[in-house]
């Protein structure tokens, strides 16, 4: 699923972000077999704070045992544990600890491998789909994973608009869903749809959900165990303090190295990192990376190593379109200037990317361009040099004089009402960079005489699903399909009434848009359909509604004392928090483990621990219904 970073979705976002694997694997990929071999790599981790080190060294040789806790620092805390709900990275993470979806991706190169589902095949019309569903599949309450709970997942997404919230966009195309037997699941499509090896959707089981009543308020955070079939058993929670998870010891795949993991959140990342330094935690994942100081000062320490590699999330600034329910109702009090084409292009000639690229990330980011990171090279968006919108602050000046908004006497831009341009800007106060670029941006409009305030705040959630901003920072984790990310500027994300709940990121409806969207959706040829999504990132580029100023590093850290080996995605060169896929906490290696595993040594950290390690802090991550304002979405 894609997720809202900390600016969403997710997929991984703030709609988590989770992956969504590029559909258009052609026919040979729609066919993939059950025999394809599982990841030999499992994992476990301990942490070691100060005193269950000592601990540790008291009960060596004694033969005691004591449980080995891999602890993972996180910036943001989670929206909900339900996953018909989650947006924000964290959560949508979590719930691929907890539940299996119907295929995943591999960690080498992101291609569909197995996962609930053995194998599928389609209809020659494309229009019905088979899946094979797994006979070694158990939930953890010791009932049978099977057909029907996969088929009751998308029915009640398809007839509940609270079931739909988050993951909506997968099933809309859906005509019906059945399950002839246990291990037969078939879903017949209205038209084709070329992400049938990419539902991103957790599979629950029906015998537990089919009880709850109400699916837009329950966040199944009450009642533990939560019963799952993925790697790890939910097992304790506290509002932005932590998620405690224990190893599935019957899960398909062979179960992890580590005893428990355990996420906790700091909403200060020195903090978190000083946790680190500590041996309090085995894992930092930043907010969502480390600032290149933070990442600095970790290199020279001994026993942390410092993971730097090419990221999956793009760092953008989103303009608020004049935000408008499906109905037609206003939402919000967005500054109606921005509503001209030539102002958003104006505030996007006055970004200098390459600063914030060598000042703010100081080198662990590239430029920005379009809207999916260069990762995801099929899909990559780069303007033509006539479209390209450069950074110009003398062409921005003009084009807001074209726009009507002349400097006055005091150099600034005014209206012909006389109304001056001040505009809103919401960033995320766990964000380092969100300020340290806001104060970039106040110093370069300031100079076209436009005014910037920096309204910074924990829960940036509420005024933007409000439509309470001028811009925001924003930012999704891309899936390797990017279907979802694409999905939430459909005029169909928005929601219905202000009172209601939509996948929305920004409250974009543009109709050439929504017409690229549908033709991607049904697109089976993968070249084809990667230039159309190429089109809608071009398309979304002219709009000016989404300025993509930067692509970040994954840039996190871990204990090399506490981690022997674990497996970053992809395996080449990727991150470890955040991947699409359970496979960085599935493979991790205690440092003590006699078994090295078949991971890249990129780490997390292994702890002894006497009970839970309470979360410190509380963050904000892009969520909001896959979309968080930035918050992460996966």
């Amino acid at each position: 699923m894609n997720t809202r970073d900390q600016h969403g979705r997710g997929r991984t976002g703030p709609r988590p972000a989770t992956a969504r694997l590029a559909a258009a694997a052609g026919a040979a990929a729609l066919l993939l077999a059950s025999a394809i071999a599982a990841p030999a790599a499992q994992a476990r981790t301990q942490t070691q704070p100060a005193a269950a080190a000592a601990a540790a060294q008291s009960t060596a040789g004694t033969g005691k045992h004591s449980d080995k806790v891999l602890t993972v620092a996180v910036a943001q805390s989670v929206d909900s544990l339900s996953p018909f709900l989650a947006v924000r990275l964290v959560s949508t993470s979590i719930h691929r600890l907890m539940y299996e979806y119907l295929t995943n991706y591999d960690p080498k190169d992101n291609h569909v491998v197995p996962g609930l589902a053995t194998r599928w095949e389609s209809s020659p019309d494309k229009l019905t789909w088979t899946y094979t569903i797994r006979t070694d599949s158990k939930w953890s309450d010791g009932q049978q994973a099977t057909a029907e709970d996969a088929a009751w997942t998308f029915h009640k997404m398809m007839t509940d608009t609270g079931a739909a919230t988050a993951n909506g966009s997968f099933v809309g195309n859906f005509a019906e869903v059945t399950a002839p037997s246990p291990t037969r699941l078939v879903i017949r499509l209205k038209k084709p749809q070329a992400t049938m090896t990419a539902l991103d959707v957790p599979i629950v089981p029906k015998h537990v959900w089919e009880k709850v009543g109400d699916f837009s308020k329950f966040n199944n955070d009450k009642s533990f165990p939560i019963v799952g079939n993925g790697p790890f058993v939910l097992t304790g929670y506290k509002p932005d303090s932590y998620v405690r998870l224990k190893a599935n010891k019957s899960f398909w795949r062979g179960a992890p190295k580590f005893d428990e993991l355990v996420f906790r959140y700091y909403k200060d990342q020195d903090a978190a990192v000083a946790a680190l330094r500590k041996g309090e935690v085995s894992f930092v994942a930043g907010s969502p990376s480390l600032t290149p100081a933070q990442a600095a000062s970790l290199k020279g320490d001994k026993d942390i190593h410092v993971n730097d590699a090419p990221g999956r999330r793009f760092y953008a600034l989103a303009t608020n379109p004049g935000a408008r329910a499906k109905d037609g109702t206003k939402i919000g009090d967005g500054d109606p200037s921005l509503l001209d084409e030539r102002v958003r292009h104006a505030l996007f000639m006055a970004v200098d990317r390459k600063t914030i690229v060598d000042k703010v990330f100081q080198g662990h980011a590239v430029e920005g361009q379009g809207y999916v990171p260069p990762r995801f090279t099929p899909y990559f968006f780069k303007p033509s040099a006539g479209q390209e919108l450069a950074y110009d602050p003398v062409k921005a000046g003009q084009l807001l004089d074209q726009a009507g908004y002349r400097k006055n006497a005091d150099g600034k831009r005014v209206g012909k009402d006389g109304r001056p341009l001040d505009y809103r800007v919401l960033c995320h106060a766990t964000d380092p960079n969100d300020k340290a670029v806001g104060k970039y941006l106040q110093e370069w409009w300031g100079k076209l005489g436009i005014g910037v305030g920096l309204d910074c705040l924990d829960n940036v959630t509420d005024p933007w699903l409000a439509g309470k901003y001028d811009l925001a920072f924003d930012g999704w984790s891309v899936n390797p399909d990017p279907d979802f990310v694409l999905s939430i500027h459909t005029c169909a994300a928005r929601p219905q009434t202000p009172k209601d709940t939509g996948a929305t990121d920004d409250f974009i409806c543009d109709r050439t848009y929504d017409q690229l969207y549908a033709q991607q959706l049904a697109e089976y040829d993968p070249a084809k359909r990667a230039d159309i999504v190429r089109r809608m990132e071009s398309r979304l580029y002219d709009l000016g509604y989404m300025n993509v100023m930067a692509y970040p590093n994954a840039v996190e850290a871990y204990r090399t004392d506490q981690i022997k080996s674990i497996t970053t995605m992809p395996s080449a060169a990727g991150n470890i928090y955040g991947q699409d896929g359970y496979w960085s906490w599935w493979s991790a290696v205690p440092a003590d483990s006699g078994s090295a595993g078949g991971a890249s040594s990129t780490g997390v950290v292994i702890g002894i621990a006497a009970g839970v390690v309470v979360l410190v802090g509380l963050g904000v991550l892009f969520a909001v219904r896959r979309r968080s304002t930035a918050d992460d979405r996966e």
